[in-house]
């Protein structure tokens, strides 16, 4: 299995899925979510971070374009690299990727030269008002593994 798609059929699912993510993860694991504006990045972000421990609230760092919150075993990472489009600047995204911390990318398009060789792309895709399309894309083994734990587990 190269990637895996699963439909969800609510912002609570979406975030049942990322919870169970989040369990799989490991030190220094990268996540990028992609997908237009408004189509739940934040929301699958913010469930990761439920499923690592983190115990703060979790917004979306367009602004701030990094946020640091700490799991109950590893720090998690929210990044937001939506108004990084255009920016040749090195904010030093790169460091938190070779940390670590769980780090999830926003708009990861826009920095996709900082990006390490092997991370998870996970695809949002708007169906309808409820409904998304998740598809997760591996990029290495070890996120191939995650995958198709987590495949195996959604079956159950």
């Amino acid at each position: 299995m190269s990637k895996f798609t699963v439909q969800t059929e609510s912002a609570d699912e979406t975030v049942k899925i990322a919870k169970q993510l989040a369990k799989l993860l490991n030190g220094g694991s990268v996540i990028t979510l992609e997908g237009d504006l408004g189509v739940g990045k934040t929301t699958f972000a913010k469930g990761i971070a439920s499923g690592l421990g983190v115990k703060q609230t979790v917004s979306s760092p367009t602004f701030t374009i990094i946020k640091e919150y700490m799991g109950e075993e590893f720090p998690f990472y929210h990044i937001d690299a939506y108004r990084l489009e255009h920016s040749d600047e090195d904010i030093g995204v790169d460091e938190y990727f070779f940390d670590q911390g769980i780090s999830v990318v926003e708009w990861a398009q826009f920095i996709e030269h900082y990006l390490p060789k092997e991370y998870l792309q996970i695809v949002i895709t708007y169906i309808n008002e409820q409904t998304r399309s998740l598809q997760f894309i591996p990029f290495g083994k070890s996120y191939l593994t995650i995958v198709e734990q987590l495949s195996e587990q959604l079956k159950e």
